[in-house]
């Protein structure tokens, strides 16, 4: 039997370097912790090509047998993580029931928050777990019973819906708050990350992920850095200005230019400055804001991981943060806003 920790020491060293993690792919090198890169890499064993990696989390939230080569004792915790997943289902189809509008709990990110927490780990109570992503409301109705006497009566009646909790800050504080477990930025980046594997496909399976140029800055002549490479035009998906909103389906202003871009693509500031924010908002999700000369500020939103703080400073082309779908977002993509004096201009009059 291999041993665990040789392969664990393997892998990060696998993982230091650029060019190899760009082979292995950004769905092990990007959302996956040491300890899940293990598991991926030896499930992926034999398989020839890097489209037949498979991941840790996906192969918890599939079903059907597991590669013939997995260790004994990582088919252990994915074997316990899948039973897990069963038993979240019956108790989030309990919530489900007692909700009364359109709002639903989503099964997806309830997973991906558990298997970010506990795989490989204790399970909680698992009914105790899925009640800290909805709250609760006593409401009253009026209906329709029989008398002693044969009568039909209108009563009214009390009774309890469920409410889905879509600020993910206040789930993590009911799981603290419930549970006793202290959610770290790195898990909540890492649900984040599976969340959108699963969801969207994302990290792709495509050998070196992202798109051509996306791995080198790309400045142009005065000097202003595309944050996601010298693809951008290729990928823009909502301009700055009016738009439907993808959420609410209404017409709305757009403040910047979404770019779409795969999970852990490498975000770069896109001229000298100096780190003003980096930090989660329910909108933005992660995100980080760079001050500029003259007035300019740049800021980068719905990113998996941060990598600087406030105050640092920072070089045109320096990468910043790592793409995600974090806070109001409905797929991994890149918002980008260019400010002047504090208001809010078109990126296109900038970008190279």
């Amino acid at each position: 039997m291999v041993d665990p920790v040789l392969v664990a020491k393997a892998a990060v060293t696998l993982l230091s370097n650029e060019k190899t993690r760009k082979g292995i792919g950004w769905a092990i090198a990007a959302i996956l912790s040491p300890f899940i890169v293990v598991v991926a890499l030896l499930c992926s064993l034999g398989s020839g090509a890097a489209n037949h990696n498979v991941s840790a989390a996906q192969l918890c939230f599939q079903d059907g047998p597991l590669p013939d080569n997995t260790p004994a004792e990582y088919r252990v915790c994915i074997e316990q993580m899948r039973a897990d997943f069963a038993e979240l289902d019956d108790a989030i189809s309990a919530i489900e029931a007692m909700i009364e509008d359109d709002s639903s709990l989503d099964p997806i990110r309830v997973k991906a928050v558990f298997f970010s927490l506990y795989f490989g780990g204790e399970t909680p109570l698992i009914s105790q777990f899925a009640n800290c992503f909805a709250t609760s409301e006593i409401r009253t109705r009026t209906v329709t019973e029989t008398d002693e006497e044969g009568n039909e009566i209108e009563v009214e009646q009390t009774y309890t819906v469920a409410i889905p909790i879509k600020d993910m800050a206040t789930v993590y504080a009911n799981i603290a708050a419930s549970l006793g477990a202290e959610t770290t930025e790195e898990q909540k980046s890492n649900a984040d990350s599976v969340y959108s594997l699963i969801k969207y496909g994302y990290p792709g399976a495509a050998e070196g992920g992202g798109f051509e140029g996306s791995d080198v800055p790309y400045v142009g002549a005065d000097g202003f850095c595309s944050p996601v490479g010298a693809n951008w035009r290729n990928i823009v998906t909502s301009e700055f200005g009016g738009r439907i909103d993808p959420i609410t389906g209404q017409r709305d202003g757009h403040n910047g230019m979404d770019l779409a871009v795969p999970m852990g693509t490498p975000v770069r500031a896109a001229l000298p400055g100096t780190v003003r924010v980096a930090a989660y908002d329910s909108s933005y999700g992660y995100y980080v804001t760079i001050g500029h000369e003259n007035g300019l500020v740049t800021l980068y939103a719905h990113n998996s991981r941060l990598l600087v703080t406030p105050g640092q400073v920072v070089q045109a082309g320096d990468v910043v943060s790592l793409s995600g779908s974090t806070g109001r977002s409905t797929g991994p993509h890149l918002h980008f806003e260019v400010r002047i004096n504090g208001q809010r201009t078109n990126p296109r009059y900038y970008l190279p």
